[in-house]
């Protein structure tokens, strides 16, 4: 309190801690990290035009200063080259047209003694530099087949200077550089004077200064015309590639809103084209699953209302008076709550089998006492409608590794689908359900058949046979039970098994079930390798 207190009564030391503070904590930003701020018009331009701009005007500004760039560079290109290469070639000229002369320039010192034969006599400095002009009385007296130097045609002699030992000009041009390209005229190991040649940049005059600047102007207005024309294109350019995206964006949203009908035409085989057409099957897939996800709840609603609605008629019949709660009334209520129990169990199975939730006890199996099971247990249920069942080609032994509950659940669904449905008089006689079992000992698998007898089902309706809830309305109606949930099951349980089921015409004028299952050393060689790999 006290440091305080002197700080306050103290007027320099308050200014010594003003000029501290701000130094300290500048010293304190730059420990932190912390960058100066920038200019909050500034930094909003810079959002606005870079950050939250669209990816088109982001993809303009990438074209276009791609083009400004390479029109900058092919005008520092030509720049470069023209004082390069051509006023590098006249100089070039020039220091050959030197070099000629300098031999000339010995002989006539070595012959005068001295540098007082050409000192102010342009006519002999003429004569030194142009020896074939000179004979012949002048250009205007040369004939059209004796050719000028390249050096001559472009004024090199005139921006030749002759100087003696000291650099003292003593004819020539006047106007002498530090560039200027010097050359030493030697007389027996002595420096006797120099030649000196002024590059061509050095002597431009105002005519040839205004002749640059005009061609540089035209440039500029060139570079702003092909700027133009080039934003033009860009703009273009842009829209062709960013419209597909647009409309997949559309559409996105479309999606995202519930429109699962939205399709975004892909004509094209490029990246957008491909990414259209994967967009539209991401759509179909979500109208499909929105579909059967209604479909479901009806088909639920459905069946779980039809017993309800039996059991809730029967209860107030019973309340009422109308029926006696005797054996077969009781029974039939018994019998509603077991068909509500069944389906839900399946609904409870089949909710298991998508989630990949249902458990399964593999061990190895013999498939045919499986099947005399199944057939022993559904023998006397089928004589008393009517029906045969028989069981053929059954090999001795059938090993597979699988869940011995779940395939006898598979094989019930089986027969249970097949006898409800099937007629037991038909066009060819007694109604009947045949089981038949053969090996593929090139794939390794156990193909076992069901085939049935009239009715039938059509093309239609066999791709659709193992979804949730699906009948066929014309002969295998809910009049002779089953919610359409049996056959689901039996697809999931054979793909749980690494297998297959299909389902086809029979030859007996019904249905044919195809399941194939892999052998036991077939499933134990796909055991090992999902174990090796993981």
């Amino acid at each position: 309190m006290r440091r305080w207190q002197n700080i306050a009564t103290d007027g320099r030391e308050l200014a010594n801690l003003a000029l501290i503070l701000p130094v300290t904590t500048g010293c304190q930003d730059r420990k932190n990290n912390v960058r100066p701020s920038t200019p909050a018009p500034l930094a909003s331009l810079y959002h606005r035009l870079f950050v939250r701009a669209s990816i088109r005007l982001k993809l303009f500004y990438a074209m276009l200063g791609l083009v400004v760039l390479l029109i900058c560079a092919m005008g520092a290109a030509t720049h470069y080259i023209f004082n390069r290469d051509f006023l590098g070639y006249l100089n070039e000229q020039a220091q050959q047209r030197m070099e000629d002369l300098v031999p000339r320039l010995e002989q006539a010192y070595r012959a005068n003694g001295n540098w007082d034969f050409i000192r102010g006599d342009p006519r002999e400095w003429f004569k030194m530099m142009r020896p074939v002009l000179a004979e012949h009385g002048g250009i205007d007296s040369v004939s059209p087949t004796q050719m000028l130097p390249t050096s001559d045609l472009t004024g090199a002699t005139l921006r030749f200077s002759l100087l003696d030992a000291k650099r003292n000009l003593i004819i020539g041009f006047p106007y002498i550089g530090p560039a200027a390209r010097l050359r030493p005229i030697m007389l027996d190991n002595d420096i006797v004077g120099w030649i000196a040649q002024t590059p061509f940049e050095n002597v431009i005059g105002s005519l040839d200064v205004r002749f640059l600047r005009s061609q540089l102007l035209a440039q500029l207005v060139i570079g702003l015309i092909a700027l133009l024309v080039v934003s033009i294109i860009v703009i273009r350019i842009v829209n062709v590639l960013l419209k597909p995206l647009v409309r997949v964006a559309y559409a996105t949203h479309k999606l995202a809103g519930g429109d699962y009908a939205i399709r975004v035409p892909g004509g094209s085989e490029d990246e957008v084209g491909r990414l259209a057409r994967d967009f539209n099957q991401l759509a179909s897939t979500l109208e499909r699953n929105e579909k059967l996800r209604r479909d479901f709840m009806a088909d639920v609603s459905h069946e779980l209302r039809t017993p309800l609605g039996i059991l809730n008629g029967q209860l107030e019949a019973l309340e009422d008076g109308v029926m006696q709660a005797d054996a077969a009334t009781i029974g039939s209520l018994k019998g509603e709550v077991g068909h509500l129990n069944k389906l839900v169990n399946d609904l409870y199975d089949l909710s298991l089998a998508d989630a990949g939730a249902l458990t399964y006890r593999k061990s190895e199996i013999d498939l045919r006492a499986l099947l005399q099971t199944t057939l022993h247990i559904y023998d006397e249920r089928f004589r008393k409608r009517g029906l045969q069942l028989d069981g053929i080609d059954l090999p001795e032994h059938m090993p597979v590794l699988a869940d011995p509950g779940r395939l006898q659940q598979l094989f019930n669904n089986l027969c249970e689908n097949s006898l409800r449905y099937t007629d037991a008089v038909n066009a060819n006689g007694t109604g009947k359900l045949v089981v038949s079992c053969q090996h593929d000992p090139q794939e390794q698998y156990w193909i076992v058949q069901l085939d049935d007898t009239a009715p039938g089902v059509d093309g239609a309706a066999l791709a659709r046979l193992f979804e949730r809830f699906f009948r066929v309305e014309a002969s295998r109606n809910r009049a002779s039970g089953g919610a359409g949930l049996g056959l689901a099951i039996c697809r999931r349980i054979v793909d749980a098994h690494q297998g297959r089921i299909h389902a086809e015409a029979s030859p007996l004028g019904g249905l044919r079930v195809v399941i194939s299952l892999p052998t036991a050393d077939m499933s134990n060689n796909r055991v090992n390798t999902k174990g090796a790999l993981v």
